[in-house]
């Protein structure tokens, strides 16, 4: 792959106040550092304690991506302090996203953005999302990240409304697979596993992204108590504020396939308004019985894995590992649900600039 130069006079495809930020974030330079974390304008290492305390330079290697390789296109999310657009590589005409971030945030915040950069560095499976380079210049971090054409699954679920259950199946067993790699390879907890989270392609791929509030757990014991992530997928024992391990994301998983399978959030105000503010859902999560699927609407199988999910005790639900073998998971086995046909047959995919 030929290796672009960081040039200040890039003109890329943005409107004008971007063209002039952009400039500018390509023409300054500066070290972003956490612990043992270095990320500059020509990439991101892990360093020994050892380099730590002396000064590092990150040099660019010959086949390393540089921001001056890529056209950017039009914004694709928003959210938590920045932007993803679609940007496209000029010499191979490959589609990626770029996330970029501004770090003039608070001191919390760039500890998890840290952490995201030390997750996507040393994550390798095809159920996550892959993280190809990340760069920090002029107060900002920018991560190139694989482009996954079919958006969410929270764009796909504005699309079609309800996943048919042999479809359901299928996006749950590769969900599955990511979270096993995440808990039992990484010792990751995700902690904010909702549909927007969720991304697909044309190739029927389902991944897991978005590590901004995950925990790398040094612990065998697996537990984590900091209050982070989405309120609405929460799992109880987080909101309460207690101590919580991998199976609060297993919680989070339930709610999220209940949501793809009767097209509506699990959880339903009994104000006519909806909610009247986080405090009450938060409550009821804690207080109520969990959510249900129909069972005059759903198959044995399907009820039996969603209990097995949102159990009020974490103690009581199955592991990412355990569920992979759930009757729901394998049910569908001989049906071969083509997800490709499936996702493309909602629209095309997202890739223009």
């Amino acid at each position: 792959m030929k290796k672009g130069a960081l040039a200040p006079n890039l003109k890329l495809s943005l409107p004008p106040d971007d063209e002039v930020s952009l400039s500018k974030f390509l023409s300054e330079s500066g070290t972003f550092k956490d612990g043992d974390l270095l990320v500059n304008k020509n990439g991101v290492r892990i360093v020994s304690q050892s380099e730590v305390e002396a000064p590092i330079l990150i040099q660019p290697s010959d086949n390393q991506l540089s921001l001056a390789d890529f056209d950017a296109g039009q914004v694709i999310g928003k959210g938590n302090g920045g932007i993803v657009r679609l940007v496209q590589h000029k010499w191979t005409g490959q589609f990626f996203a770029l996330k970029v971030i501004q770090m003039n945030i608070e001191e919390s915040a760039r500890k998890h953005i840290a952490q995201e950069l030390k997750i996507n560095q040393s994550s390798q499976c095809p159920y996550i999302v892959v993280c190809y380079q990340s760069f920090y210049d002029n107060g900002a971090i920018s991560i190139i990240l694989e482009y996954m054409d079919g958006g969410s699954l929270a764009d796909f679920l504005n699309k079609v409304n309800i996943i048919p259950e042999p479809y359901l199946a299928a996006v749950c067993k590769q969900v599955l697979k990511g979270l096993w790699y995440l808990h039992h390879e990484k010792h990751i907890i995700h902690r904010d596993l909702k549909p927007s989270n969720l991304l697909i392609n044309h190739r029927g791929e389902v991944k897991i992204t978005d590590f901004g509030v995950s925990a790398i757990l040094a612990s065998t014991s697996g537990l984590a108590n900091t209050f982070v992530g989405t309120y609405n997928y929460m799992s109880p024992e987080r909101i309460i504020g207690g101590n919580y391990g991998y199976k609060s994301d297993i919680w989070s998983l339930g709610l999220v396939l209940l949501e793809c399978a009767t097209g509506e959030f699990a959880y339903t105000s009994p104000q006519p308004g909806g909610w009247v503010n986080v405090y009450e859902l938060m409550e009821t999560i804690v207080d109520q019985p969990a959510p249900r699927p129909p069972s005059d609407q759903f198959s044995p199988e399907f009820c039996s894995f969603i209990s097995a999910c949102v159990q009020k005790d974490p103690k009581d639900r199955l592991s990412a590992n355990e569920l992979l073998t759930h009757p729901f998971v394998t049910k569908y086995d001989d049906f071969d649900a083509d997800l490709a046909l499936y996702f493309t047959s909602s629209g095309p995919p997202l890739a223009t600039l």
